[in-house]
C-alpha cells in the first residue's frame, strides 16, 4: 500500500468507508463479534497476514506438530511482514485464545501493526498492557491448542464473517 493510500484511510472513519464500499456493491465488510479491545481504541491500518484454525483433531496436535518449527502458528509470529495485520480466524470460539501475552509482545517487537481475530486473547490484561492493538472477541484463559488445530498460512480466512483475503486492507 502506497503512503497515500495509508494516510487517506487513517484520516477517515470506518463508518465512510463501508459506506463508501457498499455504494460500490461491497456489502459484507464489517466484522460481527470482534471488537477493539485497547483503551483508548488505536486505529489500525495495514494488509491481511492471515492464520486459519480448524476445530480440534488430535492428531493435528501432538508434541511433534505443536513444538514443529513449521507449525503455523509459529512461522505466522515470525513471518507476519513489520507493518501488517495477522488475521487469526479463530472460528468464532470466543471461548479459546488464539494469542497470549508472550505472542502479543513478540508480534510488537517485529512490527506488526495489530491482531484482528474472531477468537479470544489469553492473558487479555497482560496482553493490552504491551500496547499492540488487538480487536477479538474478548478475554479467553484457553490456550489455542485446547480447541482448535492449526491449518494453515496465507490462506484465505473468515473473522467475523467476513472474508479475509492475504494483503487485503483491514482498517479499524
Amino acid at each position: 500500500m502506497d503512503d497515500d493510500t495509508y494516510k487517506g484511510l487513517s484520516a477517515i472513519t470506518t463508518a465512510t468507508i463501508t459506506m463508501q464500499l457498499l455504494k460500490r456493491g461491497i456489502r459484507n465488510v464489517a466484522m460481527s463479534g470482534v471488537r477493539p479491545l485497547n483503551d483508548p481504541v488505536q486505529r489500525i491500518v495495514g494488509p491481511a497476514y492471515t492464520l486459519r484454525y480448524v476445530p480440534l483433531r488430535e492428531d493435528l496436535s501432538t508434541p511433534e506438530i505443536l513444538g514443529g518449527a513449521d507449525y503455523p502458528p509459529r512461522v505466522a509470529i515470525e513471518q507476519a511482514p513489520q507493518g501488517s495485520v495477522l488475521v487469526i480466524d479463530g472460528r468464532g470460539r470466543g471461548d479459546i485464545a488464539v494469542v497470549g501475552d508472550l505472542l502479543t509482545e513478540r508480534l510488537k517487537v517485529r512490527g506488526v501493526a495489530a491482531v484482528v481475530t474472531d477468537g479470544g486473547i489469553r492473558d487479555c490484561a497482560e496482553s493490552l498492557a504491551i500496547g499492540l492493538p488487538l480487536f477479538a472477541a474478548g478475554p479467553a484463559a484457553p490456550a489455542s491448542v485446547s480447541g482448535h488445530a492449526a491449518a494453515d498460512l496465507e490462506t484465505p480466512v473468515a473473522c467475523g464473517g467476513v472474508a479475509v483475503f492475504p494483503g487485503d486492507i483491514l482498517v479499524g
